[in-house]
């Protein structure tokens, strides 16, 4: 991970979300899959609603307002490999 990597979410159109109960279903129409997704995938996605780029800091700053995230480190570690997979899924992009 490094400090300037930059990861973006496309429109709110994008993805259409559907929560059942702890999972989320995520429909992405331009690829037509729905991915099953738990806490914190929602939650990291939801920092990245307004389309700006942002670091993996901005978003655990962001979280942290809301969410006890342990050691800062760890919770870096976490929300960077959220994101890689996310990019992997065609849910956010490198900025």
């Amino acid at each position: 991970m490094t400090a300037t990597k930059l990861y973006r979410r496309d429109g709110a159109d994008a993805v259409t979300a559907c929560a059942l109960d702890d999972i989320v279903l995520l429909f992405h129409p331009r690829s037509g899959q729905t991915h099953m997704v738990i806490s914190p995938v929602p939650e990291i996605l939801d920092q990245l609603a307004d389309g700006a780029p942002a670091s993996v800091r901005q978003v655990r700053d962001r979280l942290a307002l809301t969410f006890d995230l342990g050691p800062p480190d760890d919770a870096l570690a976490e929300i960077a490999a959220h994101l890689d997979a996310l990019v992997a899924l065609g849910l956010v992009r490198p900025a």
